[in-house]
């Protein structure tokens, strides 16, 4: 079916491809969540039976390069089908959805060496990136503070350094770490860079793994004992390390904003469907002020979250991006998936807090985009700077 839609328009590929999304989640992933959650060699042999499921139905990687296998080029229309792919916290791997930012970076920024050993095996499923950027000492909104370290010496770039809070290390074959090239502190914005390590190289080793709040989130806390990787390993060119980290963050930040949004789309379904329930009509929910309270409060968040996403992604897709849309679209993704989360456990009381729904999960990662991509109290203080700013010189903000 899907080869038969390559020539309709890209929005109405990508709305086709959102349904297919939804109804493999719906028939497959769903019914499957518990096992899923309780991880072990079985649910790991289901996830890896689900994304080969995935990519024969032709919905792997559907965000990746057009060269790479990818079917949706614009960040605005891939919104429709993420928001299908967050509706499952298990969907990044079985969709690969967690690895398109990677590739991309990868593609824009990398050479034909790059393309060979890193970026084609990860577009085949024969490799798996991870990205490490900020350090234990300190905050990693502070690109100044960066501490590990790279030098070129031979053909080879000599790394040092330790990493935490880095995503999917533990079944990374290689990372993207963010370095300190030179001690120049004239101008940060030349002082860092990119570079690929293999996980096998010498000198590279998971340290521990960081358990968030007890949810399915996989962080690891890693570290760089002179690693020695070939020249050709660097991303971009040297010195380029924060307009890349900037560039990463944009996209990544509005990337897992549609995934919360699905997954905020799920809460509010579930709302409905718990009022509809024979246990729902029983208390009478549907008569209940305050359930319509709860219900009307997570559709205005979400709603109002889905629109800031498109308006920034747009502005991405057109090269007229803004930190202010991007920042705030986060925010509001964030409280919208809060939202409805703490409204769904509320509708659903105990089991909501309880193994028996995926709600007690879900909050759980919800409380976690306050703070992960960025804390709350960062993005608006840049958001309020930013405007404060713009108001030196212009008079109205104008609105896209």
């Amino acid at each position: 079916m899907l080869s038969e839609t390559k020539k309709k328009e890209p929005a109405a590929l990508a709305k086709l491809l959102a349904n297919e999304v939804r109804n493999f989640i719906d028939e497959l992933v769903i019914p499957n969540e518990q096992q899923l959650s309780r991880k072990g060699r079985r649910a790991s042999r289901m996830i890896s039976e689900l994304t080969d499921q995935a990519r024969s139905a032709g919905l792997w990687g559907l965000f990746y390069p057009y060269e790479y296998g990818g079917k949706i080029d614009s960040l605005e229309d891939y919104l429709v089908v993420a928001e299908q792919e967050g509706r499952t916290v298990f969907s990044h791997e079985i969709f690969g959805s967690h690895t398109a930012l990677d590739a991309r970076m990868l593609q824009k920024f990398g050479n034909e060496t790059i393309y060979t050993k890193f970026l084609r095996p990860m577009a085949s499923g024969n490799a798996r990136p991870c990205y490490a950027m900020t350090e234990p000492e300190h905050s990693g909104s502070v690109p100044g503070l960066i501490r590990a370290s790279a030098c070129l010496s031979n053909g080879n770039w000599h790394i040092n350094g330790r990493k935490w809070f880095v995503s999917n290390a533990n079944n990374a074959t290689f990372v993207t770490v963010l370095v300190r090239t030179t001690e120049d502190e004239v101008d940060i914005r030349k002082t860092l860079s990119m570079i690929i390590v293999p996980v096998e190289s010498q000198g590279f080793k998971i340290e521990r793994q960081i358990s968030v709040m007890d949810s399915s989130l996989k962080q690891s806390e890693i570290s760089f004992n002179e690693v020695q990787v070939p020249e050709s390993n660097l991303l971009g060119v040297c010195g380029d390390g924060i307009n890349m980290m900037n560039h990463r963050l944009g996209i990544g930040r509005l990337l897992r904003s549609m995934h919360w949004v699905g997954l905020a789309q799920r809460c509010l379904d579930m709302m409905g469907a718990r009022i509809h329930s024979p246990r729902g009509s029983t208390a009478r929910l549907q008569d209940k002020q305050l359930v319509r309270q709860h219900i009307a409060k997570a559709y205005h968040a979400i709603a109002s979250a889905r629109e800031m996403i498109r308006v920034a992604a747009r502005g991405v897709d057109t090269q007229c991006s803004s930190n202010i849309e991007i920042n705030i679209a986060k925010m509001a993704a964030s409280q919208a998936l809060c939202a409805a989360s703490d409204s769904a456990v509320q509708i659903f009381g105990a089991e909501g807090v309880s193994e028996l729904t995926p709600l007690s999960n879900i909050i759980r990662i919800a409380r976690t985009t306050r703070i992960l991509d960025g804390t709350d109290e960062s993005l608006i203080s840049s958001v309020g700077r930013q405007l404060i700013d713009f108001y030196k010189h212009q008079g109205v903000y104008h609105f896209n």
